[in-house]
């Protein structure tokens, strides 16, 4: 049995998209829909996708930025066509409520967590449908996006055995790594041999202070 440990996702929310909208992406996710291929694309978009539904940076998620109110109509107003959903979502040191965003084809694209001062806290990115600053997609490998280990901590708790670094020029975003066949010490990071294979899990995004 592998125990390397994953980000979950709650299964309720993974169910919510048709049969359609599963069509499109496994499509998506394979690369398998085109009517061509190309032998010089890299091997990351065979795992990631193309298409960008949000964009994260420094100041916002998408619509998104530290003055959004947390509520499900201030949050579908940041983000046109996009709905809301109350989940439970496990972070690093427990599990908390959020509010899911799924695009119009049903697929869970962010989840929000509320904030002081009924603004927006921390949003996950948790579908390759996105990018990170410099454009991390999910999905990715430690070697691709070029991440070094110096901006990584080993994580705790709910995600002990995954490296949390820093985006690159990117203090308040992280990037969630799983490490495949990782069995530990789980009290620091793998040597860099096996962090090289390590997969993009999630893109944190928190507003700057």
């Amino acid at each position: 049995m592998n125990d390397t440990p994953t980000v979950p996702t709650e299964k309720v929310v993974l169910m919510r998209f048709s049969v359609a909208g599963s069509f499109l992406g496994l499509c998506l996710l394979a690369g398998a829909c085109s009517p061509s291929s190309d032998l010089e694309t890299p091997a990351s978009s065979f795992r990631t996708s193309n298409l960008t539904l949000i964009q994260i940076d420094d100041d916002h998620v998408g619509g998104i930025n530290a003055e959004t109110a947390y509520g499900p109509k201030s949050i579908e107003a940041a983000l046109p066509g996009f709905t809301t959903e109350g989940i439970q979502s496990a972070v690093e040191d427990n599990t908390q409520w959020a509010l899911a965003a799924f695009n119009s084809d049903g697929f869970q694209v962010l989840q929000i967590f509320k904030g002081p001062n009924g603004r927006i806290g921390a949003v996950h990115g948790v579908t390759h449908h996105l990018a990170g600053p410099n454009g991390e997609r999910i999905g990715m490998t430690f070697s691709e996006i070029g991440t070094a280990a110096a901006d990584c901590r080993v994580g705790r708790n709910l995600w002990r055995g995954m490296a949390i670094c820093t985006s690159e020029g990117h203090p308040n975003i992280e990037l969630v790594y799983a490490i495949p066949g990782y069995q530990g010490p789980f009290d620091r990071l793998p040597p860099a041999k096996e962090l090289f294979d390590a997969e993009l899990q999630r893109i944190l995004w928190t507003p700057k202070t």
